[in-house]
């Protein structure tokens, strides 16, 4: 059995929202509302869905980069929810994150070399050879040359630049590399390099990926198991393969029917959004895919549907998971 790299339990963060008046109830924006899921050693895992979903939030809440209303986040079987600056400090060297901008992600002031050797802080203190050394392996292990150390990030492309945010996540091996839509940013062609670099360290390193992205393709080629959130909850979950071709709730299907397939691989009928989205200040009994599921009925508009097994290893919050599943046949 693989060892557990990220356990996240029950994680819950809404935000305070201003009072429009002095007696007017508290307000929040609910943007994650209960998320758990596991990771194993060596696998990638997926987070996808639309904009708002609370993606993001997970990300910085699993990297302890604000605070966590309530659950547990688990990395390596220590908890980091809770922790204060200096406890997290040397935990910090088993994950890492890589970020959206290549562009505003790096310090423009600083050298290349300065810029992947600053996570080191967070191990025994090295010599200034040993930094060096593992800086110039780290940035050759991502395709760029020993000498870029004294260069600065103007001087190089979108995609040489998140090749150096990657180089900057490896440079203290991490267990955990959460990379927040890392390839959004880049042209096609630049997406498709990052991508088989990812896939070449997993397989070098052996690291694990908590990749986060709105692009489906992007996911179905890089990750062995994918989460579909909605409104800050997971609403599907499961292996890649079984998610891509069977999917158990109308948002997943409803996502992966936009995607624009050759007339001869498109074989199932489509099914389409309709109303209006709630808004994620609103909570609500009931689905919170109610308002635009076209399979909506009374019984999601009163009974929340809970995350459960509807294959082996495939689970999905519906009611009317069970049909969805008999059409993919």
């Amino acid at each position: 059995m693989s060892k557990t790299v990220l356990e996240v339990t029950d994680l819950v963060r809404h935000y305070p929202l201003p009072k429009e008046s002095l007696f007017a109830k508290p307000r929040f924006v609910y943007a994650l509302n209960g998320v758990s899921f596991q990771i194993k050693e060596g696998k990638s895992f997926g987070i996808v869905g639309e904009s708002g979903c609370g993606k993001s939030t997970l990300a910085r809440n699993v990297m302890a980069l604000e605070e966590t209303d309530s659950g547990s986040v688990k990395i390596l079987g220590d908890e980091v929810v809770g922790k204060n600056f200096n406890e997290l400090r040397p935990m910090r060297q088993h994950f890492q994150m890589v970020f959206q901008d290549p562009y505003g992600s790096l310090d423009p002031h600083h050298t290349v070399g300065r810029i992947v050797a600053e996570p080191l802080a967070a191990l025994a203190p090295l010599s200034a050879q040993e930094k060096s050394d593992r800086v110039k392996e780290v940035l050759m292990s991502v395709g760029l040359k020993a000498t870029d150390t004294e260069k600065y990030p103007h001087e190089f492309s979108g995609g040489q630049r998140q090749r150096i945010a990657i180089a900057r996540a490896l440079i203290t091996r991490p267990a955990l590399i959460v990379a927040d839509e890392p390839v959004s940013a880049l042209d096609v062609s630049v997406q498709a390099q990052v991508l088989n670099l990812l896939r070449d360290l997993q397989d070098s390193f052996g690291v694990t990926y908590m990749f986060i992205s709105h692009d489906l393709a992007v996911v179905e080629y890089l990750c062995d198991e994918v989460a579909v959130m909605y409104l800050g909850s997971i609403v599907e979950k499961g292996r890649t393969e079984d998610l891509f071709a069977r999917p158990a709730h109308p948002y997943t299907r409803i996502l992966l029917d936009a995607v624009p397939k050759p007339a001869a691989g498109n074989k199932r009928n489509r099914i389409r959004l309709s109303g209006n989205v709630t808004g994620q200040t609103e909570k609500r009994s009931g689905c919170s895919f109610q308002d635009r599921c076209p399979m909506a009925t009374n019984r999601c508009k009163e009974e929340a549907p809970k995350l459960r097994k509807v294959e082996s290893d495939h689970l999905a919050a519906c009611h009317f998971s069970d049909d969805l599943l008999s059409q993919a046949d």
